[in-house]
């Protein structure tokens, strides 16, 4: 046994074997704790805590001196009467799933059993007041503690539980004590609320006796909260409301019914038949409701409910395909259309004619650049198609995106120059400054040269001859998170408002201008490297039109080589 004092000033850390006073040893620790104690122990620490006598003396002697004790362990069946005694004499206790072991931290000591049997002592304990085990023993408590919940809401578990309550089943005629029961539910509701409302008026009623705010507070609260009701201009600020307060409770979109009904924590219910679907108010509207507590009841009526929220999932989920797929047809069908007439009444010109090279010239530019566009069309597909199937490939290595930059900005400053577009600058701001990023050259060069490409198009379709339109491209290295910022800033018709929330997904598209997945596929590219992208409208340009910057970030190689 070690004649190291607890009082002792030396800073040490030991391993005690084969402890016979393994009570004494804890008996000592509680008489130096000054401020503070916190313990957390295995189901079977409450049984000693409260039985041994030398450790439920020391308890309260730590309280006496106005010492604050707080517990973790895990709360059973068989130590439930234990915990109950020990909530009397700690200052807090908490309930924790699987707590295994036992650790006991003061302000200056650290006190754990290595081997802890069940109904026996530990064989080993390891003591320490060393002042850096003391303190991350304390952050072990603390990652304890903040994952369990209160004692007390375990032991109303515990209570419930034990209460044989009796089941009951009521026809409800008075109009007015069935909304009180509504209230109430929606009021006592802590866990979860099920509610099918019959109408959009339904819901107006429902919102009138006070049951839509019980359901914010409760969602507000950590319930969860589902709605099916019809979705209408005459219950849209109802709605609007639900939606700015409690943000989680789930509103699905239903048809006109002939009953509501309400569920609340899985325990009772509430269903009221309809006898007036158009009148304002709840007394009115209703001719009887049933109430219940039956287990058996409430459990049909929740999958009842269930049921019917599975279905409407279902048909809003076919709804939205269903939608994409409209709108994919139309779009590509346009996307197609455009190049293939050229193509064809070229391709039939150039059979007919004969004669003037030059103008042949002319006509396979013409059937070329949209023969470009046609393949554009189908990579991007293929792009797509990649990232839903999860198969977009990177094959990465060390590159100056400097130098993909300026490989693109030179490409398109020919085409500029090709398209005679005379009234647009496009300019790079380099940085002196090299910087390295770990990347799959051609996915770069692909995203940096749709957001370009978009930049010009917007730009261009916007200007005047007296005016110049400028596209910006800068890259900016921000050393507090190695990432490196690409902007591509334009002076063209900004972002349209109604676009902006969507930007980035598929068919992003107020017109036929584009098939609107070249900003889906650049955004699954920059994630896929670790980065983001964003774009925001400009409110800084002279000539009036605000003109919108898309940025990008990518996460910079740390190992920076020289050139």
């Amino acid at each position: 046994m070690s004649d190291w004092s607890p009082t002792s000033n030396a800073q040490r850390t030991e391993i005690l074997y084969d402890v016979t006073n393994a009570v004494e040893r804890r008996v000592r620790f509680f008489q130096n704790v000054k401020k503070k104690m916190d313990i957390c122990f295995h189901q079977g620490g409450p049984h000693r805590f409260t039985q041994i006598d030398p450790y439920k003396k020391e308890l309260l002697n730590i309280k006496r001196r106005g010492g604050k004790i707080r517990l973790v362990t895990e709360i059973t069946k068989n130590n439930f009467q234990y915990c109950k005694q020990l909530m009397e004499i700690v200052d807090e206790l908490r309930h924790l799933d699987g707590v295994e072991g036992s650790m006991v931290v003061s302000e200056r000591e650290y006190l754990a059993g290595t081997v802890m049997e069940r109904n026996h002592p530990s064989m080993q304990i390891i003591h320490s007041n060393v002042k850096d085990v003391v303190r991350q023993a304390q952050d072990v408590f603390d990652i304890f503690r903040n994952k369990a919940i209160p004692a007390q809401q375990k032991v109303r578990e515990f209570n419930e539980r034990l209460v044989v309550r009796e089941e009951f089943f009521k026809v409800i005629t008075d109009t007015e004590e069935a909304g009180q029961i509504l209230l109430n539910l929606a009021e006592a509701a802590d866990r979860e609320v099920l509610s099918i409302m019959p109408s959009a008026r339904g819901m107006l009623r429902m919102n009138k006796i006070g049951v839509i705010d019980s359901l914010i507070k409760a969602s507000q609260k950590g319930a969860v909260v589902k709605i099916i009701c019809p979705l209408t201009e005459e219950n849209s600020e109802v709605v609007k409301r639900i939606l700015e307060y409690a943000p989680s409770i789930s509103l699905m979109n239903g048809n006109d019914a002939s009953c509501g009904m309400l569920i609340s924590d899985c325990e009772r219910f509430i269903q009221a038949e309809l006898k007036d679907p158009f009148a304002a108010e709840f007394s009115e509207a209703i001719g009887f409701a049933l109430y219940s507590n039956s287990k058996q009841n409430v459990n049909s009526f929740k999958t009842f409910f269930e049921l019917i929220w599975n279905e409407r999932m279902l048909n809003e989920e076919l709804k939205r395909i269903e939608q994409m797929q409209k709108d994919f047809i139309n779009i590509a069908a346009h996307q197609l259309r455009t190049p293939i007439q050229p193509i064809t009444m070229l391709s039939e010109l150039l059979l007919s004619k004969s004669g003037d090279i030059k103008h042949y010239s002319e006509l396979l530019q013409i059937i070329n650049k949209n023969g470009k566009r046609l393949r554009k069309l189908t990579e991007e597909i293929l792009d797509v198609t990649r990232i839903e199937s999860h198969g977009l490939e990177l094959k990465k290595e060390i590159l100056n995106i400097k130098d993909i930059i300026s490989d693109v900005v030179q490409d398109y400053r020919n085409q500029i120059v090709n398209a005679q577009h005379n009234n647009i600058e496009l300019i790079f701001y380099e940085d002196d400054k090299d910087t390295f990023v770990e990347a799959d050259k051609g996915r770069i060069t692909q995203v940096i040269s749709n957001l370009v490409d978009n930049a010009v198009k917007f730009t261009y379709a916007e200007r005047k001859e007296q005016h110049i339109g400028k596209v910006s491209i800068s890259s900016e290295e921000k050393k507090d998170n190695r990432q490196v910022i690409i902007s591509i800033e334009d002076t063209g018709t900004g972002i349209d408002p109604e676009i902006l929330p969507r930007l980035f997904t598929k068919f992003a598209s107020k017109s036929y201008q584009g098939t609107g997945l070249g900003l889906f596929i650049s955004k699954n590219i920059i994630e896929a490297h670790g980065g983001r992208i964003w774009a925001e409208n400009n409110n800084n340009i002279s000539d009036g039109k605000e003109g919108a910057t898309f940025s990008f970030s990518l996460p910079v190689y740390e190992k920076e080589s020289k050139k």
